[in-house]
């Protein structure tokens, strides 16, 4: 049975609940709801384990920090045998607007801190990423705040149908592959 490795990127504790930057938490879970899976609390993160068209996909939400991801990373791809094929990181985008998806085979860290400990752990750029925009609407000096910041309520009105086309998006990868998740849901 293929296994997939799925990651969402965010920070522990409470006051990160609802902010941006812990956006992949939220898609994962979104997820994982989708497929009725439960979360146990494991070396590294919260773990579950689902399937899907008979596919094993770990959902994981490291508990190492943002920064630190590539430690949870790393650890789950060789404690489950997972190849970089099978590894999709799910992450926030300054760069994008809100509620954009893109879906990328490679690429750069982006200035991203999670995306920097995870290249450097893997020793590569060419692992799967899913990006999902939080857009950028903030002052010089203000990115931070914003990226920690809680979603305002023109956004809050969308996310839930956002989370839903992010979790089909994950679905698409693990049974029809990249290329086709790619030409799928890239920019919707």
């Amino acid at each position: 049975m293929k296994k997939f490795l799925i990651v969402g990127l965010g920070n522990i504790g409470t006051e990160y609940e609802e902010t941006r930057h812990n956006i992949g938490f939220k898609i994962v879970d979104t997820l994982n709801t989708d497929l009725a899976g439960s979360y146990e609390e494991v070396k590294h993160g919260s773990l579950s384990k689902v399937r899907y068209k008979g596919r094993e996909l770990y959902l994981l939400k490291p508990n190492t920090y943002m920064n630190l991801s590539g430690k949870a990373v790393s650890y789950w791809m060789q404690q489950e045998k997972i190849g970089l094929d099978g590894l999709l990181i799910v992450t926030d985008d300054l760069n994008l607007p809100f509620g954009t998806l893109r879906i990328k085979a490679k690429g750069s860290d982006g200035g991203h801190n999670g995306l920097k400990d995870i290249q450097a752990r893997l020793g590569t750029t060419n692992y799967p990423r899913f990006r999902f925009g939080i857009g950028a609407d903030f002052s010089k000096g203000q990115q931070v705040d914003y990226v920690l910041g809680s979603w305002d309520s023109a956004e809050e009105e969308q996310l839930g149908e956002r989370l839903a086309k992010a979790s089909e998006a994950i679905k698409t990868f693990s049974f029809n592959g990249l290329e086709a998740t790619m030409n799928t849901y890239n920019n919707t």
